[in-house]
């Protein structure tokens, strides 16, 4: 999927929410495990529950990597059932890799030719190694961790290097790579002071931003500092969409706390 297209889709739903798919067996409701494979029967009921009201989908693969080969299995068949029936949604594999040379270009092959997810999380501590071999896929996207919603975030972020945070030196230095049109980066919510800064360097990025709702980000603040001309953002949002409800009656549940995303989001846009 190219940016145009997500684009075309945020002005087409009102929205700029990516619903993340951290399908946990300890969490989902129980009726589920009845079933021969939970972790797919709980996401597609939220697939089928909220996908006309967000334009991403991200599922955090080490709850899936966390049962071995059935935990795989579920992750293929949840995105072949989004690429099947929602293909105008965009995909997020929430994987963090980060290696370098030929390891890389496997992991890349892995989730862009195999799974075939739009976009992959990648963390850019080891350079331009780790990230140029997902940059070379045409219409694919890689999401760099830029500053993260975790409070470990300040361990080594927000240091200064002669003089500069690292983050920003992470920043600039992603866009001397090759391909680097094809970054997106993740801003945690809970650093909303930190945005202004951030579009200083990177106007026109998309900026994936985990941590609004359980986490105590705020939707207002991110878009007040975040936004661009074009939208820009990816406001994530897992536990307090997907987890609302532990009954029979949870997707129904999640469809009501994303449509309150949803409409928050269309107020912004239409304020703005």
């Amino acid at each position: 999927m190219t940016i145009k297209q997500l684009t075309e889709q945020i002005q087409k739903k009102k929205s700029f929410l990516c619903i993340g798919l951290d399908a946990d067996l300890s969490k989902i409701p129980a009726h589920l495990l009845q079933f021969q494979d939970p972790l797919f029967e709980f996401n597609k009921a939220i697939i089928d529950a909220t996908h006309d009201l967000c334009v991403s989908y991200k599922p955090n693969t080490a709850f899936y990597e966390a049962h071995g080969i059935k935990g795989w299995q579920a992750l293929q068949k949840t995105i072949n059932y989004l690429n099947e029936r929602h293909p105008d949604i965009f995909t997020i594999a929430d994987a963090k890799r980060g290696d370098i040379g030929n390891t890389s270009s496997m992991y890349a092959k892995a989730f862009f030719e195999d799974l075939n997810f739009d976009s992959v999380t990648i963390a850019p501590y080891m350079g331009k190694d780790s990230v140029e071999p997902f940059l070379a896929f045409e219409n694919k996207h890689a999401i760099l961790l830029a500053l993260t919603s975790n409070d470990g975030a300040f361990d080594f972020q927000t240091k200064k290097v002669e003089e500069k945070e690292l983050y920003k030196i992470v920043i600039e230095t992603s866009k001397t790579w090759k391909n680097s049109e094809r970054l997106l980066y993740v801003v945690g919510a809970t650093k909303a002071e930190y945005f202004t800064e951030i579009r200083k360097l990177i106007p026109d990025s998309f900026l994936l931003v985990p941590g609004v709702g359980a986490q105590g980000g705020s939707l207002e603040e991110v878009c007040k500092h975040g936004m661009n001309n074009q939208v820009g953002l990816l406001i994530n949002s897992s536990r307090g969409i997907i987890y609302a409800s532990n009954g029979n009656d949870f997707a129904e549940k999640a469809r009501e706390e994303a449509l309150k995303m949803q409409q928050k989001m269309q107020s912004i846009m239409q304020n703005r």
